[in-house]
């Protein structure tokens, strides 16, 4: 009881923070539960899932996990705030819950009963614990965690205790935001019985390299075989310069009784992921990417059968890329998810449909799932899809397999959202100077009225190669900037998935290119609108976006009267020779700044070229520990700005990185970015 009270004044104190006129705010947002991470039971009849929730006074958030029966009910806590829990998974019965928690001081595997009873720590290993899956038959489990590799500058220097120094003589040594620490993510895997693991043993014994992969790898990249004895793990297996220019990971097979590992993918040069065993093992699925370097490239299911020894690419014919997948409990078919005209749509490919695909949509939301979790329940298949919208927060759903209707299933931002008014979401094709269409969507502020005239923002999109969909953002989101009183126009530019491989191809080695003409044809066709103050037009965007946002200042003739940047590429010579993962520069750059010819990313594509023409205001924001878009980008960006005598504004944080994820800079992130816009656009 008193567990449900504290959520229950959770949400009360949620809907407090909601505007007098019911307009989202930024503290709103944070106020919001963010459901992740959910699974069926076995039988098909209770789903467990987290929610977390942010203390905005503490600047930390925290997890509660849930179950709530897939026929509809009320949710139950069982695992509450205390339990520092994530990662639930059901045991191969359904009897209980296994899940990570840090509450031993570092993070452990426990299990509980299914219904929230008798919680017990199973492991206890020397590091914590990052990832772990039982094998079906629930007698043994794999986890990752890390361990030390090679001599650290301690171990070089032991009289120099107090030291900072960092010492590298080769690429890459710092990634995302951390710099190369000598500490690797392992496989390792241990019998489990009666609530111990006992046996530990690492499966890649003495090898400098992660899996799963480094920094957003989970554990969809490792995988048992149907009777607990094969492993397949995804791994890059290079280091140094040859590690930063390079996309090509493997799929590697660990055999638990032979103890050796086969490279399963040899020869096939892209990135190859998230491997899967059909459930009789007889074949092995995964995730392919054709080209080398290319991040964005199309992401195939790949097959290999273990008898014939033949691979297969499933979904040849199939312009998508695929996100996440599963075999079916039967082996018959493989769901998965893919987008498609800007949103994320649930698919199924089965081989026994007739005529030429064998690849058929389930769902067609105007929303974006984001995951999904089945089991069966007698002869049926029992689906519960994560979905969210720009209107809306994640939640679970049912979905009906023979017609795709969805279901909600939970509402757990429901005293939040009933008191929120919401924006209008068109979806308008814009014509392209190439004849094109570009599927934009318009977003209306709440009680709009077309006798009025408004101001809007032009959003630019990051990536490159990153869908503008569905999304409910917790810092670009589309609802809040039109609560503020401004028309959103957010274009799906050339470069985006969910348009086919051509669409999606043609960024690359064309940053200032078609995709800037296709901005500035969504921004001009929605200010040809008699409710758009045209005088009041401004320019966001973050990564590529923030990119695209400096190109625009020296090359948008005087459309727009505010930009805002955030960790935006400025110059992309220092951004070639600062970034990490330089194998996605090297590609979508066509090559170094110092090839011969110069590739003409460089020679035509520069925004640093430009910036004579910049005279438009312009808040640049920009984060130390960004090491994807290095910090000197924003500070030359500003030190021009200032320098050429245009208004600006510089915002830094020291402890974010690409993103802004602590809810204090958050916010604070928030009132400078409306307070900028407000300067010159209201």
């Amino acid at each position: 009881m008193k567990k449900n009270l504290l959520i229950l004044l959770w949400l009360l104190v949620a809907a407090s923070v909601v505007s007098a006129q019911g307009l989202l705010t930024p503290e709103t947002l944070w106020k919001m539960g963010r459901l992740s991470d959910h699974q069926l039971s076995p039988d098909g009849k209770t789903v467990v899932y987290a929610v977390r929730h942010f203390d905005v006074v503490a600047n930390k958030g925290f997890n509660t996990l849930f179950t709530i029966p897939v026929s509809g009910g009320l949710p139950k806590v069982v695992a509450d705030t205390s339990e520092k829990a994530s990662s639930a998974r059901y045991s191969h019965d359904g009897k209980k819950i296994f899940y990570l928690s840090s509450k031993s001081g570092s993070s452990q595997i426990w299990e509980m009963n299914a219904d929230g009873t008798g919680k017990k720590q199973v492991s206890a290993t020397s590091s914590g614990i990052s990832n772990f899956a039982f094998s079906p038959a629930g007698d043994k489990v794999w986890f990752t965690r890390d361990i030390a590799i090679g001599k650290t500058v301690a171990d070089l220097y032991p009289d120099l205790p107090k030291a900072t120094g960092r010492i590298y003589d080769d690429l890459m040594y710092r990634h995302w935001d951390s710099w190369e620490d000598n500490q690797y993510s392992h496989v390792f895997f241990a019998a489990y019985a009666n609530g111990t693991l006992t046996a530990e043993t690492d499966i890649m014994p003495g090898e400098p390299f992660d899996s799963p992969l480094m920094p957003f790898g989970g554990e969809k990249q490792i995988s048992w075989n149907h009777n607990g004895t094969q492993i397949a793990y995804t791994c890059k297996k290079l280091s140094g310069t040859a590690y930063a220019m390079s996309t090509n990971s493997e799929i590697y097979l660990y055999d638990l009784n032979t103890r050796t590992t086969t490279n399963l993918t040899e020869g096939m040069p892209g990135y190859d992921t998230n491997p899967a065993f059909s459930p009789d093992g007889s074949k092995i699925t995964w995730l392919s990417m054709e080209t080398p370097k290319y991040e964005a490239d199309r992401n195939r299911i790949m097959q290999y059968d273990f008898k014939s020894k033949t691979k297969t690419e499933l979904t040849s014919g199939f312009d998508y890329s695929v996100d996440s997948y599963s075999w079916s409990k039967d082996g018959r078919v493989l769901y998965f998810i893919s987008g498609i005209n800007a949103t994320d749509q649930l698919w199924v490919f089965d081989p026994l449909l007739k005529g030429k695909s064998q690849i058929r949509q389930v769902t067609a939301d105007m929303a974006d799932i984001t995951g999904f979790s089945f089991a069966l329940s007698g002869k049926n298949t029992v689906m519960v899809t994560a979905s969210m919208n720009i209107s809306s927060p994640t939640d679970l759903y049912t979905v009906n397999l023979t017609n795709g209707k969805s279901t909600r299933l939970t509402n757990i931002n429901q005293d939040v959202m009933q008191s929120l008014k919401m924006g209008k979401v068109e979806k308008r094709m814009v014509k392209a100077t190439d004849g094109k269409e570009i599927l934009t969507w318009v977003i209306y502020p709440p009680d709009f009225d077309p006798n009025k005239k408004y101001p809007a923002l032009l959003y630019c999109q990051g990536g490159p190669q990153s869908t503008v969909s569905q999304f409910f953002s917790y810092r670009w989101n589309f609802q809040l900037m039109a609560a503020n009183g401004y028309i959103v126009v957010a274009p799906n530019r050339r470069g985006l998935p969910s348009f086919g491989t051509e669409w999606n191809r043609q960024i690359s080695g064309d940053w200032g290119g078609q995709a800037m003409k296709d901005l500035l044809s969504a921004i001009d066709d929605v200010a040809k609108e008699p409710f758009v103050n045209k005088e009041k037009l401004g320019a966001v965007g973050a990564s590529f976006g923030g990119y695209s946002v400096y190109w625009l200042a020296g090359n948008h003739n005087k459309r727009f009267k505010s930009f805002i940047s955030h960790c935006g590429v400025f110059n992309l010579e220092s951004m070639y020779g600062t970034t990490e993962e330089l194998f996605f520069a090297d590609f979508d750059m066509g090559g170094a700044y110092f090839n011969k010819p110069t590739p003409k990313t460089y020679t035509d594509f520069n925004p640093i070229d430009f910036v004579n023409n910049w005279d438009t205001p312009m808040l640049v924001i920009h984060n130390d520990l960004d090491f994807r878009v290095p910090l000197s980008q924003g500070m030359e960006a500003f030190t021009a700005a200032r320098l050429k005598g245009v208004p600006a504004r510089f915002l830094s944080f020291p402890d974010e990185n690409h993103w802004v994820l602590k809810p204090q800079n958050s916010i604070m992130w928030h009132r400078e970015f409306f307070r900028w816009l407000e300067k010159d656009l209201k």
